[in-house]
């Protein structure tokens, strides 16, 4: 059975109503997923397909039980049904809302919005079942990329050993609290009254608060003055060279450990080729950069 036959199905049983037809024609973005708004007995519901893979790069079960704990804490859209077996997952459509990737994620209000949300996370007194760790997340999708014959770039084996050794020598004073480790601006929401939320937490863990400021950094190409607005009111001073110095460190990690997860797409038969190669060649480019020195702007590696 196709994935959006499931979808279709899981939507009958939950709806009681054999009628329903999934309706894809309100396409709301997504990568790891595809996010589509239905409107079902007057409500209007975020209705989402498993992306290809998903199910063995994901822990549904895990993510079952940190969207809860999200929503808990008031951070999460309602979600109303998840099936842990399959990922389809059910939610309510926050009403005149956009993310933050349309709202301009280097506007201050939204990055002041940003940074709270993370703060909340960050400082959860209930913690997640599971670990967030990189290494093993990155072991994991390259076995899968060697299990569909796929390749890897052909220096990919010897930038990655300076990436560890460089990691190795220069990350300290590491921290595991709640993170939601893929803080894409797609990922934060703004309605008209100006709540704010954080959704899809396939990703989450216990792990270092930075990446996630690491992330939003990266995926929204802040400017220089964003950086510096979103660092100083997340932080709530001037951070350390050693703190901004783990930060670049993840910026070079999650743009190697993305790369490997679209590869994984792309050997699927997925259209990710070009988002790998963009990931990459600017993951080359900074590696190269950070060895020569350690002084090399964040702005200048996002934005490249």
């Amino acid at each position: 059975m196709k994935m959006e036959e499931i979808v279709q199905e899981k939507l009958r049983l939950f709806f009681k109503d054999d009628s329903i037809i999934f309706d894809k024609s309100r396409f709301t973005g997504g990568l790891t997923n595809y996010n589509y708004i239905m409107n079902i007995n007057g409500t209007e519901y975020v209705v989402r397909e498993p992306g290809g893979m998903t199910d063995q790069m994901i822990d549904r079960k895990i993510e079952k039980v940190n969207n809860h704990i999200a929503s808990e804490l008031g951070l999460n859209s309602e979600c109303v049904y998840f099936d842990e077996l399959t990922g389809v997952k059910i939610s309510v459509f926050i009403n005149n809302s956009k993310n933050i990737a349309l709202a301009d994620p280097c506007y201050p209000t939204n990055l002041e919005a940003v940074s709270n949300l993370m703060k909340k996370v960050h400082s959860s007194p209930k913690h997640f079942p599971n670990s967030f760790d990189w290494k093993m997340e990155m072991s994991k999708y390259e076995q899968i990329v060697r299990d569909l014959n796929g390749d890897f770039f052909f220096d990919y084996s010897v930038l990655k050993e300076q990436l560890l050794e460089f990691v190795e020598n220069n990350i300290n004073d590491i921290k595991s609290v709640p993170c939601h480790n893929d803080t894409v601006p797609e990922n934060f929401i703004i309605d008209d009254n100006g709540n704010a939320y954080l959704i899809d937490w396939e990703y989450s863990g216990m792990n270092d608060p930075s990446w996630d400021v690491a992330a939003y950094i990266l995926e929204s190409k802040l400017c220089n003055d964003s950086i510096q607005y979103l660092i100083l009111d997340y932080y709530g001073e001037l951070p350390t060279p050693s703190k901004i110095l783990k930060i670049k460190c993840y910026i070079l990690i999650q743009d190697l450990l993305w790369t490997v997860w679209a590869l994984i797409r792309h050997y699927n038969g997925d259209d990710f080729l070009d988002y790998c190669n963009f990931r990459y060649e600017r993951f080359r480019k900074n590696v190269k950069e950070i060895i020569i020195s350690s002084d090399y702007p964040i702005s200048d590696m996002v934005n490249n």
